[in-house]
């Protein structure tokens, strides 16, 4: 019973403890202002995320530009792509042109010749008539076929494409240059926009109201490139470069690129406009030969008889016209004309080219010096000690007032 009793008092004694443990006096409520957490941007975002913790600020107007051009030399990419699967597609399509009308033409004419021959050998009354109706026939489609084919020049518009084709790429490289170096500005679109509008103009695809004169007056280098051209890279590719000292220019590489213009000057441009003239000349001979012949063959084949000289006439003037239209045609004359007038283009921008650039006055604006002498030997075919050694010629011979016999290229 003792210790039942005793037993109340230990747990009264033990609950008064824990109450007085537990039941502590309430604090002063203060009241606390918890700052809002501040709002992170996208790119701050991006930079935490990829382990960055200092983040720099960046230009949203710049970004934004860059990002529009980069946007719209993407769309330029892509009509480039297009123009040059166009350009390749329709100068295969008017080399078969080539092909098909030279030898339907040949096989007409020859045609043509044949039946005037065996019409003067012994026809009579009817059968004479229907020889002398279709040689006569013949010869005249032949000679429209020949007019219409002397006009458009296939072989020339074969090449005039190969040629869209050949520059639509070099832009086309170019401009994924500009992309993969990075930064593109609203100054290297307009300039990309300008080349693609200048090479639309230079090649134009359709036949009626632009195609090209085919027998000009006068000889003239071809022009693909705009009038006014920027003369200096764009910012990406000078950054990818090393800033020299002068940018890579010395007065003695000033002097090399003058000497350099002289020998393009006096011998490849002269050269080949000395030579494009030639070759329009003997063009414009055969154009004119061609239909004149089968033209008097169609007359002549109207006079057959038996042992007249109007079939000889007629199927000698026809077999001459087969033989001059294989010449013209199988020979691609205006092809070699279109040839050179490119070649002498190709001179034509790279002297401008030289030129722009020496006329900056900033050195600091060029292209990087070494850089730009790499570019033109590689233009011309040379190793820069063997460009070095021209423009050692070309300033001999301008001392000694004499021709320099050596051209600039080594390619064409």
């Amino acid at each position: 019973m003792a210790s039942l009793q005793a037993s109340p008092l230990t747990l009264s004694s033990s609950s008064k403890k824990i109450s007085a443990a537990i039941h502590l006096p309430k604090l002063p409520r203060v009241p606390l202002s918890v700052p809002k957490i501040p709002t992170r941007t996208v790119v701050e975002e991006l930079n935490i995320r990829a382990g960055f913790t200092k983040t720099v600020p960046i230009d949203v107007e710049s970004y934004d530009s860059t990002s529009i051009a980069n946007t719209q030399l993407y769309a330029l990419l892509e009509a480039v792509a297009d123009r040059v699967e166009i350009h390749n597609n329709i100068g295969k399509q008017r080399d078969n042109w080539n092909t098909l009308l030279l030898n339907s033409i040949n096989m007409i004419t020859l045609t043509a010749a044949t039946l005037t021959g065996v019409g003067a050998i012994g026809g009579a009354g009817m059968p004479l008539l229907a020889l002398k109706l279709s040689s006569a026939l013949l010869y005249s489609a032949a000679t429209g076929l020949l007019l219409i084919m002397n006009k458009i020049q296939p072989s020339q518009l074969a090449e005039e494409q190969r040629n869209a084709t050949r520059l639509f790429k070099q832009l086309q490289s170019q401009i994924q240059t500009i992309l993969t170096l990075g930064s593109p500005t609203q100054e290297d679109v307009k300039i990309v926009m300008e080349k693609v509008l200048a090479l639309d103009k230079a090649f134009p695809l359709p036949l009626l109201g632009a195609m090209l004169e085919k027998f000009p007056s006068k000889f003239e280098p071809a022009v693909w490139w705009p009038s006014t051209q920027s003369q200096n890279k764009t910012k990406a590719e000078e950054g990818k470069f090393h800033k020299m000292e002068k940018n890579g220019w010395s007065d003695e590489l000033e002097v090399e690129m003058r000497d350099i213009i002289e020998v393009v000057k006096r011998k490849d441009i002269k050269d080949y406009v000395r030579l494009g003239n030639l070759v329009l000349k003997i063009n414009k001979i055969l154009a004119i030969s061609g239909p004149l012949l089968t033209g008097i063959a169609a007359v002549g084949s109207t006079f057959v008889d038996n042992g007249s000289w109007a079939a000889i006439i007629a199927v000698a003037a026809g077999a001459l016209g087969s033989v001059v239209n294989t010449f013209e045609h199988g020979g691609q004359v205006g092809m070699v004309f279109e040839m050179y007038r490119n070649s002498a283009g190709f001179f034509r921008l790279l002297e401008e080219s030289i030129e722009g650039t020496l006329e900056e006055k900033d050195l600091e604006k060029r292209e990087n010096g070494e850089l730009f002498e790499m570019k033109v030997a590689l233009k011309f075919g040379r190793s820069l000690s063997h460009l070095k050694e021209l423009a050692r010629k070309s300033a001999y011979s301008r001392r000694e007032g004499t021709s320099i016999d050596e051209s600039a290229s080594k390619l064409f």
